[in-house]
């Protein structure tokens, strides 16, 4: 599919229509799927045209459900649109998608789902198609494909048909177990900053506030409900950061020690730059490396809000620059490398993951992450620790990653990962869902 130029993508991002929940959450999936942008870009233009927090919330959950579930919604369309709708009139597709979303999946009672998605469609100036879409849910109704058994597997399991086939190659046993944890919603984990306030202090806020939760030493919680983050306690004061538990495993795994000049590679928004600060107060010196600025800039907020600016003013060099050239740097006694990948590991937390990447884009990552590990292991000091990190669950990007880094290496070992209780594992690869974490993958490596 050819690009949208720049001004064409400008242009698609003015919404034109009235505002209206539904004709708002037809047009982020328009944005996404046909479009290629990002929920995390998009949602926000929408979330502004609605002041209540319950609009914004069912936004998301209709933008989130269609997506999950984006495979049955192509086979239900298909079998009940003679012809597919094109230019202008695709996003009534789309409004078609939140219409038997809500028929399938929703708690939306029938007559108000149907009524809705036509009124919706006339306030589109798509009149003259608001008979096709009442037509289509009536339709979908009488036959009840929400009951008719679907044959292709990938669509059973919400997948696009590339990362079913990858799955099931590797994980046979256990696709449908990662598939359906993939749908489901993600858990909200933060971590407290203990630089701010005590761990035992922080849990008896969150009481006062009502919140219930579970806390697990010595500084993570996992919220047993969501809610509105910025309403947490200590929100604006730093207390805390939100972080999903396995991302917060690379700073217990990367161990930074009292004057270690370490280096925080491909790091924003920074969740585990703070995770390091926190984890080693007396740092000798954290280099922070992104290659975006806007995603540097998030480095920066992330840093303010919880001190870590000011608290480690002389310790901290945030620096915006392509980690396949590090020839500026200094040499490092641990390196964090949470290399670009696929983020198969957090669909659950964002769904359009699944639409947005395409087959060939992970040959591109799997080069590129073996590039950015060559040249940090070129800046890594004898003795030196590497941590490499990825939110994916893809083999290339993993274990056959690193095996064949190790393989072209002969000064590289791995370092066991051990957990309390646990089997030491050469690598340590977390699936989605897995002790109610996000899929992750961590191997640590030696500098011999």
């Amino acid at each position: 599919m050819n690009k949208p130029s720049r001004d064409a993508q400008q242009n698609s991002l003015n919404i034109r229509h009235p505002v209206n929940l539904r004709s708002d959450a037809a047009w982020v999936l328009f944005q996404i799927l046909d479009n290629g942008r990002s929920s995390r870009e998009v949602m926000p233009i929408v979330w502004a045209r609605h002041a209540n927090p319950k609009d914004r919330a069912w936004l998301q959950q209709m933008v989130f459900g269609c997506l999950r579930n984006l495979p049955k919604l192509q086979i239900w369309l298909r079998a009940l649109l003679n012809k597919p709708l094109k230019k202008q009139q695709k996003i009534i597709e789309h409004l078609l998608m939140v219409g038997l979303y809500q028929l399938a999946f929703a708690r939306t009672a029938d007559h108000a789902a149907v009524s809705e998605t036509v009124g919706a469609c006339k306030q589109m100036k798509e009149i003259g198609l608001s008979g096709l879409v009442n037509a289509v849910m009536r339709n979908f109704q009488r036959e009840d494909l929400a009951n008719q058994a679907i044959e292709e597997k990938h669509a059973q399991l919400g997948l696009p048909k590339w990362i079913y086939r990858i799955l099931q190659a590797h994980y046979p046993e256990q696709i449908d177990t990662i598939a359906h944890n993939m749908q489901e919603r993600a858990a909200i984990w933060i971590r407290v900053n203990l630089l701010t306030v005590e761990f035992n202090e922080y849990q008896i806020h969150l009481q006062k506030a009502g919140y219930e939760y579970t806390a697990i030493a010595p500084n993570t919680i996992q919220l047993n409900k969501p809610g509105e983050i910025t309403l947490l306690p200590g929100y604006e004061q730093g207390w805390f950061a939100v972080q999903d538990y396995a991302a917060q495993q690379a700073a217990f795994l990367l161990a930074p020690q009292a004057n270690d000049i370490i280096l925080d590679c491909c790091a924003a928004p920074g969740g585990k730059t703070a995770g390091i600060l926190e984890l080693q107060e007396k740092i000798g010196h954290l280099y922070v490396l992104d290659s975006e600025q806007k995603r540097v800039e998030r480095i920066h907020e992330n840093m303010a809000r919880l001190g870590h600016d000011a608290r480690f003013e002389n310790k901290l060099s945030i620096v915006t620059q392509d980690a396949r050239d590090l020839s500026s740097l200094p040499e490092f006694d641990r390196i964090l490398l949470d290399a670009p990948c696929s983020a198969t590991g957090v669909i659950r937390r964002h769904p359009d993951i699944m639409w947005l990447r395409k087959r060939g884009d992970i040959d591109v990552l799997v080069d590129l992450q073996r590039e950015i590990l060559e040249q940090a292991w070129l800046k890594l000091k004898p003795g030196g620790t590497l941590v490499y990190a990825t939110c994916s669950i893809l083999p290339q990007e993993n274990q056959q990653q690193i095996d064949a880094f190790l393989a072209a290496h002969s000064n590289a070992k791995l370092s066991p990962i051990e957990r309390e209780g646990k089997q030491a594992l050469p690598y340590w690869q977390i699936l989605p869902g897995e002790e109610n974490m996000d899929g992750f993958f961590y191997a640590r490596l030696i500098k011999c």
